[in-house]
């Protein structure tokens, strides 16, 4: 897989928000933030945004004391090396700083909680807390510091602590000595904490940035405390409506606020996964850019409520980041709610209708790479900022067409603007940065399996009739109508393709991304691929294969070897009715070439050894360098097969180039396997930051550049050599890498060849685009090949891999 598989938000992960349990793959990705400043330098990202001490005490209604971090930056903020430190409020000669050690990270947009001493009393339990400690904190009283270092602090007055350059954030509260700014927060109590006023500002002033209210704890989940905090819900509304706590921006002007009597009609229920339920206000206000919906996140306990009901809720405002790349939009939640049902059966607030006419041409308002959360919402002019006005309500679409298949989470996109150019079977086509296609949005359903199946669409199918439900946003998809009503399927009959019929004078050089293929993988996996290289691809002289894993699969055990991996191939092309392929490949070294890890991918030439011969030259290993020797009709590779440029940097974590010489009629073929390095970490196209920054394209662009000084010097031993440059360059055909790869024209991109709305080999979020590519030298001039992307996979609902394979025919 080349992009990050997209997942159903009714099972979101919000335990991807702590470090200590993110997977390798993930945490490597996490871009973590500089070591901090000093604490006079008001915080960008990582705050203390509570604190309460009265936990178990006379009264109180939670049984620990605890400290809540927040981080309102853009990327994870690494906790490792971090503590939380309190001393009592005028420290003496005597008095020491106590210490909590933190590890992990809080995500962009996270929260994340400290559980400290408990009392003798209290009835509710905090939720699962991210860390634990015996800090005894006064309930009245104190000072808690997030500190760089673990060594106890010596500081004991405001003044020295203000010079303490390992501090990160200060809070004094009551009569403490030690604060930031010209006062501590006043007023707490058995029953009280002080948190931070809404969006978490930072002046460094205790007294302007915080108050007094009631305990809200929550973890990095999302998770609040079970259990009411009080005993009721609300039986009045309150003065702030829906659209009060959305505001005209991307995040809530009332954030970290808790908001008491939140009146609306309920739209939606989600009871799996991150359970919780959609509101609307009724009596919507007159300002287009105020969302008047929003979403109460109930936690681990399913909500009571019915669509129907109209509701009062109390809750804690938060800014929930759905993605752990820091990327994402932020989803403004109601959390820790306390729900009072008024009455059922309301009919509900009308759905927006989401059409050609109504999305704007404009895709997202650009802040050079800045994020775009403060800015005005203009729902007129920017498709992002319109969902974004529409987050939670309740939207409509009819007729719609399906521009990527139904996934293994019963989830497909529509295209809803329909003004894009689409492709001659049914999607739409990804042709440049700023053409990202507007109308895409996601269905999910949140009706259940066993009264209304998912459909099983492929593109190019139609949801007939109305599809409509709360508009959400989800971790790895993007907007998307959580649907409970769901149109009928119209099959539009897409069939796989079939790459015409090479003469025998022809050479046929294919790539396929076989998508972590290993032994362990069904049967039916590897008859699925078996079937696409014999009868669709009609059985290549040469198929470059991409990710054939080793022959244990995702097991870290010091395996690299992958004859049963290809063997099992082989034998299933065989039994297809295929040719016996013989194959060549260099076992890289472990754990070095990125992937799944354990599984050690590489590249993998299967050859006809009765249509075209490999020319086996000795040397070639993983980490040895590939060169050109000889000139003219004698130009040869130094190593077949070879890589190239192993040792290089461009190439850490990520796959080499696997360099084959072969003969066809008597004449040298040099063929270039490659997969260059995923688009993992990238911020995705409706990133909060605009323009989204591609940070993987470096790498990418590196790799390129290696490569085609490679062919250059090919090219000048020989300018008539033959060279085949192909497979899963995880990049589209406009991108600096590929720009470096075709630069001085020592080769040209075939998919520019193409009609623009055939240009793609894979779809994603609704896009279909180009990632897997076949580039040849001059001497392959265009009157003597014939390309195509044979399309057989990656519009389907059913797939053997998530990438079409593509084939060259090279005539004589």
């Amino acid at each position: 897989m080349t992009e990050p598989t997209a997942r159903n938000p009714r099972s979101r992960r919000r335990t991807l928000l702590r470090a200590t349990v993110l997977p390798a793959t993930v945490a490597a990705s996490l871009v973590l933030v500089p070591l901090p400043g000093a604490m006079a330098a008001p915080s960008a990202d990582a705050v203390i945004a509570e604190v309460y001490g009265g936990g178990g005490n006379s009264g109180a209604t939670l049984k620990n004391d605890f400290i809540e971090l927040a981080n309102k930056g853009g990327a994870a903020f690494g906790l490792d090396g971090f503590s939380v430190q309190y001393i009592s409020a005028n420290p003496g000669a005597t008095s020491t700083w106590g210490v909590t050690v933190l590890s992990g990270s809080v995500a962009p947009g996270g929260r994340f909680l400290i559980a400290e001493a408990a009392g003798t009393g209290g009835t509710v339990a905090l939720p699962t807390p991210d860390a634990t400690g015996t800090l005894a904190l006064s309930a009245t009283a104190g000072t808690v510091a997030l500190v760089q270092g673990t060594a106890p602090l010596t500081c004991k007055t405001a003044a020295d602590c203000a010079a303490d350059t390992r501090i990160r954030d200060l809070v004094g509260f009551g009569t403490a000595v030690v604060h930031e700014g010209g006062a501590s927060v006043p007023g707490t109590s058995n029953t009280t904490s002080v948190a931070r006023a809404a969006g978490l500002a930072d002046t460094d002033d205790n007294a302007a940035d915080l108050v007094a209210g009631t305990p809200s704890p929550v973890n990095s989940k999302g998770e609040a405390a079970e259990g009411d905090t009080g005993t009721t819900g609300p039986t009045e509304p309150g003065t702030v409506r829906i659209h009060d706590v959305q505001g005209g921006t991307r995040t809530s002007p009332k954030s970290g606020s808790t908001i008491a009597g939140i009146p609306g009609i309920v739209t939606g229920v989600r009871t799996t996964g991150s359970k919780g339920f959609w509101i609307q206000d009724a009596t919507p206000d007159a300002d287009p850019a105020t969302s008047e919906a929003v979403f109460v996140y109930t936690g681990s306990a399913a909500p009571t409520v019915q669509v129907g009901d109209s509701v009062l809720v109390t809750a804690k405002v938060t800014e929930y980041y759905p993605s752990f790349t820091g990327g994402s939009q932020s989803v403004t939640e109601l959390s820790a709610p306390k729900t009072t049902v008024v009455s059922s059966g309301n009919p509900l607030p009308a759905a927006v209708l989401l059409d050609s006419g109504s999305i704007p041409a404009a895709y997202a308002p650009d802040a050079a790479g800045a994020t775009i959360e403060g800015l005005a919402l203009q729902p007129s002019a920017y498709a992002l900022d319109l969902y974004e006005s529409l987050e939670g309500m309740r939207v409509e679409i009819a007729d719609a067409r399906v521009v990527q298949a139904t996934d293994q989470y019963n989830e497909l996109w529509v295209d809803v603007d329909c003004q894009d150019p689409d492709t001659r079977r049914g999607g739409v086509v990804y042709l440049g940065y700023d053409k990202p296609n507007a109308g895409r949005l996601m269905v999910q359903s949140l009706i259940p399996a066993a009264e209304q199946a998912f459909p099983v669409a492929n593109v190019g199918d139609r949801l007939k009739g109305t599809t409509a439900g709360p508009l959400d946003y989800n971790q790895f998809g993007g907007y998307t109508i959580a649907a409970n009503t769901v149109g009928t399927l119209k099959d539009n009959g897409l069939k796989r393709e079939v790459t015409d019929r090479a003469q025998p004078s022809e050479a046929t050089i294919a790539t396929y991304n076989v998508e972590n293929l290993d032994p362990s993988d069904p049967d039916e996996k590897f008859a699925q691929l078996a079937q696409g290289i014999v009868t669709n691809l009609r059985s290549p002289d040469v198929v470059a294969l991409e990710e054939i894993q080793d022959d244990n699969g995702a097991v870290s055990d010091g395996t690299v070897g992958a004859s049963a991996t290809v063997a099992k191939f082989v034998a299933a092309i065989k039994a297809a009715g295929g040719p016996a392929y013989d194959w060549r490949s260099i076992d890289p070294v472990d754990g070095k070439d990125g992937g799944e890890p354990g599984g050690n991918i590489r590249q993998v030439f299967l050859f006809n050894p009765d249509r075209i011969s490999f020319t086996d030259i000795a040397g070639g290993d993983a980490t040895t360098a590939v060169g050109v020797t000889g000139t003219g009709k004698h130009t040869a590779l130094t190593a077949s097969p070879g890589r190239i440029a192993p040792a290089d940097e461009a190439w850490t974590s990520s796959r080499k180039p696997l360099v084959g010489q072969f003969s066809f009629k008597g004449k040298p073929i040099f063929v270039i396997a490659n997969h260059f390095n995923s688009k993992g970490g990238d911020q995705g196209i409706d990133s909060r930051f605009q323009a989204p920054t591609r940070s993987s394209e470096v790498q990418r662009t590196k790799q390129a550049v290696l490569e085609q000084a490679f062919v250059a010097e090919l090219l000048a031993a020989d300018p008539n050599a033959r060279v085949v440059s192909l497979g899963d360059f995880n990049d589209y055909q406009f991108s600096p890498a590929l720009t470096a790869l075709t630069q001085d024209g020592v080769l040209r991109d075939l998919v520019n060849e193409l009609p623009a709305k055939e240009r793609y080999s894979y779809v994603y979020q609704g896009n279909s685009q180009v990632l897997d590519h076949i580039l040849v030298s001059p001497g392959l001039k265009r009157q003597h090949v014939e390309y195509d992307v044979v399309h057989i996979n990656a519009e389907f609902a059913a797939q053997a891999s998530d990438h079409d394979p593509q084939i060259v025919r090279i005539k004589p």
